[in-house]
């Protein structure tokens, strides 16, 4: 009886291992010394418009520049430590936060609202997506002035048609609100379509079988699409948090250039671009800016820690 030699195997086994990691290695070598030049012009505008301000804001917030940049002498840490004790830097963040606190709920509800309702019309579906989406379309300045004669009391549409009191521009107790309103009917388009692309994504047999089991709507609601919108819904916070911290466009608009009514609508952005462009103190502004840019990277790393234990908690 002939015997196999098994002593043989094992490194013929690497051998065809290791064959195959150096061809792996070839293919990638080849794959990023043809591809490099395909994103080599990204990289060089990324480097140019992003990291190289970055890095001049940088250097700026260590500095008390003026808005000419003639003259900058160093000065270390002493804008950041000022922009810690400013009491108008934290009430503009708490503006922010507060504008954010209200805006990113609503959205979140309406568009899925919204995105349920296009889902499931059974007669003109692309019209209904078109009036839900096109708000998106429009320039800020064209939202920003279409809501400010929407809320004049002498002239808006909302006295005039609804009989409201809509000085809401001009009291502190309801200046943000009116922001909200008018980015809520800005925004929520661009949230509404990734719902609906996730709600198309959803199998139907799943609702099938369910209805087969006699659950009803609400049941098949709760029980499978919104578990199913779980990773749409957590993307659609991310960035209605991340856009709304950073708001700034309406709110100038709306308020001619304006803080608001005793400044109940500025913002940290707004903060920021008075003390740089109204004040001229670059320097300054350009710490607060990168105090700013930190409170927003922990914002998404924080999200991103957060989905990562979840996921660990579903396996």
């Amino acid at each position: 009886m002939t015997t196999l030699d098994t002593t043989a195997v094992p490194g013929a086994v690497r051998s065809v291992a290791a064959v195959a990691e150096d061809g792996n290695r070839a293919r990638l070598g080849r794959m990023l010394q043809h591809g490099g030049w395909f994103v080599a012009p990204f990289l060089l505008l990324y480097a140019l418009f992003v990291l190289v301000p970055i890095l001049r804001g940088l250097w700026l917030s260590l500095t008390d520049a003026n808005i000419t940049g003639e003259g900058a002498s160093f000065v270390g840490l002493d804008n950041y430590r000022e922009a810690l004790g400013d009491p108008l830097m934290w009430e503009s963040l708490g503006h922010s936060a507060y504008f954010t606190l209200l805006v990113v709920p609503c959205i979140v509800v309406a568009a899925f609202l919204l995105a349920m309702l296009a889902h499931h019309i059974e007669h003109a579906k692309w019209l209904w997506r078109l009036c839900f989406f096109a708000p998106f379309l429009l320039p800020s300045a064209v939202v920003g002035n279409m809501w400010r004669w929407m809320f004049n009391p002498d002239t808006g549409l909302i006295d005039h048609i609804f009989g409201l009191e809509s000085a809401w521009l001009t009291q502190k107790s309801t200046a943000m609100t009116a922001v909200v309103i008018a980015t809520l009917w800005w925004t929520v388009g661009f949230s509404f379509l990734l719902y609906l692309a996730a709600l198309q994504n959803i199998p139907p047999h799943l609702y099938e079988a369910a209805a087969l089991d006699g659950a009803n709507a609400w049941h098949r609601m709760i029980r499978i699409t919104l578990p199913m919108l779980r990773n749409i819904t957590g993307l659609v916070v991310a960035l209605q948090i991340l856009a709304s911290l950073q708001v700034f466009d309406q709110v100038v608009v709306m308020y001619e250039f304006g803080p608001g009514p005793e400044q109940s609508t500025r913002t940290l952005v707004q903060y920021t671009l008075e003390q740089g462009f109204t004040s001229y103190r670059v320097g300054y502004a350009s710490a607060i800016s990168i105090l700013f840019f930190l409170i927003i990277a922990i914002v998404a790393l924080g999200r991103m820690w957060l989905l990562r234990k979840r996921e660990e908690g579903t396996r």
